[in-house]
């Protein structure tokens, strides 16, 4: 089975994961996901075959929109979120200005913005359409996270090695999925 179809497969069955896709939906904000980790530990999860793992600490929401990239609309949105659901950590960042913050060249969307991320499993995001259907965007494809691979990204290979390291010893992910082979 494709991929693309499994992940779609994989979330819309899981009522948590799919009613933040529509809480996320809601805001109508354009260029606009639910990525990293929610994605990630719910396919490797699905892949040890064990029941779903609590949620990460917290939620990613990226979104693209250059003429509105302040941190206070990000923060505004995320409170929209709590009002949605108290019980959730929401993370929003507009990807057009998280260049500053990771030291890169200015990103062109959401998706280019992921191509900047740490590990190619983590660079996935979704996000659910208005006539239902999940939307998938995987700019380095979604390979390595079926794959069970953890793989840095090109920039997180050379000068960005160090925080990947770093990151890596601090998610020590192999505690919870013992199959994720490191690349």
């Amino acid at each position: 089975m494709d991929h693309h179809v499994q992940l779609q497969a994989l979330l819309a069955a899981d009522p948590l994961r799919l009613r933040i896709l529509q809480q996320v939906r809601d805001l109508g904000l354009p260029d606009c996901w639910v990525a990293a980790g929610v994605v990630r530990s719910a396919v490797w999860d699905h892949l040890h075959q064990r029941s779903p793992s609590p949620l990460p600490d917290d939620i990613d929401v990226i979104w693209f929109d250059p003429a509105d990239a302040s941190a206070e609309r990000d923060a505004h949105l995320e409170g929209r979120l709590r009002e949605c659901d108290p019980s959730l950590n929401w993370s929003v960042k507009n990807q057009a200005r998280m260049h500053q913050r990771n030291d890169d060249a200015p990103y062109t969307s959401a998706a280019q913005a992921m191509t900047c991320w740490p590990e190619t499993a983590t660079a996935v995001a979704v996000r659910l359409a208005r006539e239902g259907t999940i939307e998938v965007a995987a700019p380095l494809g979604l390979d390595d996270l079926f794959g069970l691979v953890v793989r840095p990204t090109a920039r997180f290979r050379s000068d960005k090695q160090a925080i990947y390291q770093a990151r890596q010893r601090d998610k020590n992910w192999p505690a919870r999925w013992p199959g994720l082979r490191y690349a």
